[in-house]
């Protein structure tokens, strides 16, 4: 099972102690990302003179964007990788059916190449014959 985690952080310039199943670091990550959106948002004309309220709102607002925003990039992601990975399967399936079509006509070079030899034996025979003939 998991260890519980403890850290406190720093978030608006207020300590706050969370807790939960992540490491600390991830946790400082976390509380890291808040400050930079908070920061972010502060330098917006007008932010600061909004009430609190409207201020976590809007703090709240700019977090769900980036993760929408996050979510549909890592689905863009997967449709990539399946297409990606339909696309291996296809050549795949290509390269083992061309492997197969080579040894298909290396075996007909082959038989092919066995009957030449066995003609043109039949041939040197066939002309010693005649050689033999027009002796006589």
């Amino acid at each position: 099972m998991a260890v519980k985690n403890t850290t406190q952080v720093l978030i608006g310039g207020k300590i706050i102690t969370l807790s939960g199943y992540e490491s600390e670091e991830y946790l400082q990550k976390v509380a890291n990302y808040m400050n930079s959106k908070m920061t972010e948002l502060g330098q917006i004309p007008g932010y600061n003179r909004q009430a609190q309220e409207t201020r976590h709102t809007l703090l709240s607002l700019n977090i769900a964007d980036d993760y929408f925003k996050a979510k549909r990039q890592a689905e863009m992601f997967e449709e990539e990788l399946e297409a990606k990975d339909r696309e291996m399967y296809d050549l795949k399936h290509d390269l083992i059916n061309g492997q197969v079509e080579l040894e298909r006509a290396q075996k007909e070079t082959q038989e092919s190449t066995l009957q030449i030899r066995s003609l043109e034996a039949k041939i040197a025979e066939l002309e010693q014959e005649l050689d033999e003939l027009l002796k006589e």
